[in-house]
């Protein structure tokens, strides 16, 4: 463990704590608790929540990437904004996934594509519609979503990845795909010289802590294509991350992906990062009825 990822587990955890106080399921969701999707008896576990007027209905599915520096955050962290996704119309599957430094990338991304594998493999249990997936990712979590989303849209950094970490578990059932997916707060730029990612921290994430050849790999806009997944991308004034959303929507524009960008709030409400998550937060049920519709808008009628 380092210094560094132990301070990160308890300014985030404390922050976290005081946002979600008082707050409880909400009686119109059902929720399943604690389901193993992997080999890891502690991290490998994820909640299925849905409306409970859908019962025997399949529907949409929103799988939840949390954020937290790569080293903090699970699936009850998020519990509270994945309820509110759910109330929205979808099933959704949060998840927790295995944290750096103790597990270094790519175990974060073998762990959402165990993820997806699950949700595949359990669809007829849970009323799942697994013709139409949607992901959305936080902080940390957007980059890892957006380099997923690589991963399953660009055949040559398939290749790339496979071959740099040959004993990974990367795969996904025949033809997966998402509809659409929303990039919350994210990073997706990432240099030796970068002032938002600490040597320390590049250290606890990756296995040969930072080589060139590991940064573009983690460099999520490096490998976009025209075929990466249609985007819904959002930022704020009081977010840190801000500037990096605007550069990938610039590269979107150049390989033509489709993406709706939102920037919330203004210098009289400045926001903050992922304020969307805080149930209390008036802007938060704006935005997330804005992403919640964007993805309606790609659900694909049976």
């Amino acid at each position: 463990m380092s210094k560094n990822s132990d301070k990160i587990r308890a300014d985030f955890g404390s922050g976290d704590r005081k946002r979600d106080a008082g707050l409880a399921t909400p009686e119109t969701i059902e929720r399943f608790d604690d389901i193993s999707y992997g080999p890891h008896p502690t991290w490998n576990l994820l909640d299925v929540y849905r409306p409970k007027k859908e019962v025997g209905n399949h529907l949409p599915v929103i799988a939840i990437v949390h954020g937290g520096a790569w080293v903090y955050g699970d699936k009850d962290v998020y519990q509270f904004y994945a309820m509110s996704l759910a109330e929205r119309g979808f099933a959704v599957v949060n998840f927790s996934y295995r944290l750096a430094p103790e597990f270094k990338y790519p175990t974060a991304l073998e762990d959402i594509c165990k993820a997806f594998e699950w949700i595949h493999e359990n669809a007829e249990k849970y009323g799942l519609d697994t013709k139409n997936l949607f992901a959305v990712g936080d902080s940390a979590g957007a980059h890892l979503l957006a380099t997923f989303s690589n991963l399953i849209t660009n055949k040559e950094f398939e290749d790339d990845i496979k071959k740099m970490y040959p004993d990974a578990y990367l795969s996904l059932p025949k033809g997966f795909k998402l509809n659409a997916i929303a990039l919350n707060c994210g990073k997706y730029f990432f240099n030796r010289m970068d002032a938002l990612l600490s040597n320390a921290l590049i250290k606890d994430i990756l296995t040969n802590g930072g080589k060139k050849t590991e940064l573009n790999f983690i460099n999520a806009s490096k490998h976009i294509t025209s075929e990466f997944p249609k985007s819904f991308v959002m930022t704020c004034p009081g977010d840190f991350l801000r500037k990096q959303s605007p550069r990938l929507i610039k590269i979107f524009d150049e390989k033509n992906v489709p993406y709706v960008y939102k920037y919330y709030g203004s210098k009289e409400q400045k926001l903050y990062h992922v304020f969307h998550c805080n149930m209390r937060e008036d802007m938060a049920k704006i935005c997330n009825d804005d992403e919640c519709n964007f993805f309606k808008e790609h659900i694909k009628k049976n």
